[in-house]
């Protein structure tokens, strides 16, 4: 059963105004950020543009940022067509104040403007810098949410392929099987109010443009995962993604994996991104802290 804080969070969010259609795309991207980037900073933390290999991103820290802390490259959600890393600025310090952690949010080019591979492959540009610039493997944790959820699982596989493999991955209501097929689409439409099958067939279609949707660097869902590290999924029981989740874990499961699946009652999509308006979104963000540091920790200690 949600909380009551939690029906009280939707309730008001239901009586807010219903804005008009955006004209196109451009301009839904600017509402968002516009919104988004207007939430406060979490206490105590720092936000800042920076480049890391020749892809923009907004670095978020904790005052007391340990020398030796986790480092998060986060991959933000919005169907590889809208949403930023400014966007998603507020809730990457919140991960940051609650992680103890560096958390580095990529703003990867969108499509269709920049389809398939672009996003993953400034998402890799990203990972890569960072180990360039001296941080070491067993400290990075590959994460995202919806689309960056998917993209997080794709950066992963790259990394089985290319090493070296990150200690973690964190994979939050993710989009991971571009097939558009899971029984979930029906199942919780009703539910759903942030995500749809007709979302993601416009996605796919201004994403994958003309390759084989089933690339396991498009639908993770379809690549080897051997040897692959710890991986965190969750997910909300009222989503569409809700199949994909369970995919994810069954397929990673299967290939030996230490995957960890945590289906959140009645929550929708992303709902850790409203930490901390209601308890469900705290227990998620800290169910991920704990991922993070457990998995860091023991990273670390295997390299002594």
């Amino acid at each position: 059963m949600a909380s009551n804080e939690f029906h009280a969070f939707q309730e008001a969010a239901a009586q807010r105004p219903v804005p008009t259609p955006a004209a196109n795309i451009q301009e839904q991207r600017q509402r968002i950020d516009d919104a988004m980037s207007a939430i406060p900073l979490a206490d105590g933390t720092t936000a800042t543009a920076a480049t890391l290999g020749g892809v923009p991103v907004i670095e978020c820290r904790p005052d007391d940022l340990a020398a030796d802390a986790p480092v998060i490259v986060y991959l933000h959600g919005g169907g590889f067509r809208i949403a930023s890393a400014l966007a998603y600025r507020s809730y990457g310090t919140h991960l940051a104040a609650v992680l103890g952690a560096r958390v580095v949010l990529v703003d990867y080019r969108l499509a269709p403007e920049h389809p398939f591979p672009a996003a993953l492959d400034d998402s890799v540009a990203v990972y890569r810098a960072l180990l360039a610039e001296g941080v070491d493997a067993s400290r990075l944790v590959i994460g995202g949410d919806s689309a960056g959820g998917g993209l997080a699982a794709s950066v992963a596989l790259r990394t089985l392929a290319d090493g070296p493999i990150p200690a973690a991955i964190v994979c939050c209501s993710p989009w991971v099987d571009l097939t558009v097929t899971a029984e979930t689409y029906e199942t919780r439409s009703e539910a759903d109010k942030l995500f749809s099958r007709t979302s993601a067939e416009d996605a796919v279609l201004a994403y994958v443009v003309d390759h084989e949707v089933t690339d396991p660097l498009l639908s993770p869902v379809f690549g080897d995962w051997t040897d692959a590290p710890p991986l965190l999924v969750m997910v909300g029981d009222a989503e569409v993604l809700l199949d994909d989740a369970h995919k994810l874990a069954a397929v990673t499961g299967d290939a030996g994996v230490d995957v960890t699946l945590s289906v959140y009652p009645e929550m929708p999509h992303i709902w850790t991104m409203s930490y901390p308006a209601f308890p469900e979104a705290v227990a998620g963000v800290m169910e991920i802290a704990a991922f993070v540091q457990k998995h860091v920790t023991d990273s670390r200690a295997g390299k002594i």
